[in-house]
């Protein structure tokens, strides 16, 4: 099959990719620096700039990552267009692909996040909870009704709403590893927010889940069945890296630091992949105890 991903070179698209190409698929890939991103992809797979320029191609199937990382600096205003025009532009280029199309791809599958759901206390969270409105949640929304638009030619449209996204190399946990080795990790404000999570290797079996059972659209929660708090994360983590962890941030010093960005550090979601289990998909790893263990002990 030719497949189309975007965001093909960031953490989960480099594992994705290479699982793609161990199936045999055909790799198309957005890069907008295509000659560094060849280097670091599988070998023959064709990188152009834009996901227009793969309309002589017509791929059969496009996987939609793309988008500005939201866990870095303040959330100026310039910053929080940043943040949206990286995703809206990104996937409305691949709608406008999939209008153009004479045979438009079979599936989209787009990438969303758990900020959707936006500030959800301890309450659990299906795909069927009502958001809480604020930033993150319109930045989710828009990001899915564009990706929506593909419905429109003939497109199945699953969305993704991934929690935070685990591995050694990249994402969270690269971020906290060094501070935590150290001795000083600890829990962000009282750390009594939820953290859903997802073993990278997980979140790409999903993604290769829903390219293929063809009866599969709309959204889902893309994260490990059993969410922790930041609490039961900093206890696990520490434990592992055989570590203390009591150095709190406390949430006055982290609003101070990052402003408004400080919420999706200090708030969460009980989110849980109802939709996924009802499909049937299972887990390789549904515990923080079994990905940790994997993660760090791997050889």
């Amino acid at each position: 099959m030719r497949i189309l991903i975007t965001g093909g070179t960031g953490f989960v698209g480099r594992l994705l990719t290479t699982r793609l190409h161990e199936r045999g698929h055909e790799l198309l890939v957005v890069s907008r620096n295509p000659d560094r991103a060849r280097d670091a992809l599988p070998p023959r797979t064709d990188v152009r700039a834009n996901a227009l320029d793969f309309a002589d191609v017509e791929p059969e199937a496009v996987i939609n990552l793309a988008g500005e990382s939201i866990a870095e600096g303040r959330w100026t205003e310039a910053k929080k267009r940043r943040l949206m025009s990286s995703r809206l532009e990104a996937t409305q280029a691949v709608v406008d692909l999939c209008a153009q199309a004479k045979t438009p791809p079979r599936v989209l599958i787009s990438a969303s996040a758990m900020g959707y759901y936006g500030d959800q206390g301890d309450a659990e969270v299906t795909e069927e909870t009502p958001p809480n409105p604020e930033f993150v949640h319109e930045l989710c929304a828009r990001w899915e009704e564009t990706a929506q638009q593909a419905e429109a030619y003939g497109v199945r449209v699953a969305r993704m709403r991934i929690g935070l996204v685990l591995d050694r190399d990249g994402g969270t946990l690269a971020k906290l590893l060094t501070p935590f080795k150290l001795g000083l990790g600890g829990p962000l404000g009282d750390g009594s927010q939820y953290m859903p999570w997802v073993h990278r290797a997980d979140l790409v079996r999903i993604i290769l889940f829903l390219l293929d059972h063809p009866e599969l659209s709309g959204a889902f929660n893309a994260s490990a069945p059993e969410p922790v708090t930041n609490a039961e994360f900093t206890r696990t983590l520490a434990r592992h890296l055989k570590r203390p962890a009591f150095l709190p941030a406390p949430a006055p010093v982290l609003r101070l630091a990052f402003g408004e960005m400080s919420r999706i550090l200090l708030t969460g979601a009980r989110m849980r992949p109802k939709h996924l289990l009802d499909a049937g998909f299972t887990f390789e790893y549904p515990t923080l105890e079994e990905a940790l263990k994997e993660i760090l002990h791997r050889s």
